[in-house]
């Protein structure tokens, strides 16, 4: 069965650093993006980075030149390394993929399960 798989989200001081990996496993035929959503309480959930195949990356203003993304192809793992961390970057961290399953035939998006980052002042 196809899925994304994340892991190292946590508790962390303001000012420190946090890793996030999402694995995508199963029958994909291909991966044309991976990326970063979260989703802090009572608001939307909202595009944190993302990056595609071809290399192309794009960060929320919020994050950049604190957050990198990046991407293994071959094990079709993304990676977020969050540096300097804020209070306000307190949420779910959702893995998102645009693949093209065996299964489905066309390409979709997907979605990981979540997983909590809390970063304390």
């Amino acid at each position: 069965q196809e899925q994304l798989v994340e892991s190292g989200g946590g508790l962390v001081q303001a000012g420190g650093s946090l890793r996030l990996s999402c694995a995508a496993s199963g029958n994909i035929v291909s991966m044309h993006a991976m990326g970063w959503y979260r989703q802090a309480p009572g608001k939307q959930r909202e595009l944190v980075c993302r990056i595609t195949n071809c290399g192309i990356i794009n960060y929320a203003d919020s994050v950049k030149g604190r957050f990198t993304i990046s991407r293994d192809n071959a094990k079709n793992t993304v990676y977020l390394q969050m540096n300097s961390l804020k209070p306000e970057d307190t949420a779910v961290y959702y893995c998102n993929a645009i693949m093209v399953l065996v299964a489905a035939g066309y390409q979709g998006s997907y979605w990981g399960q979540g997983t909590q980052v809390t970063v304390s002042s």
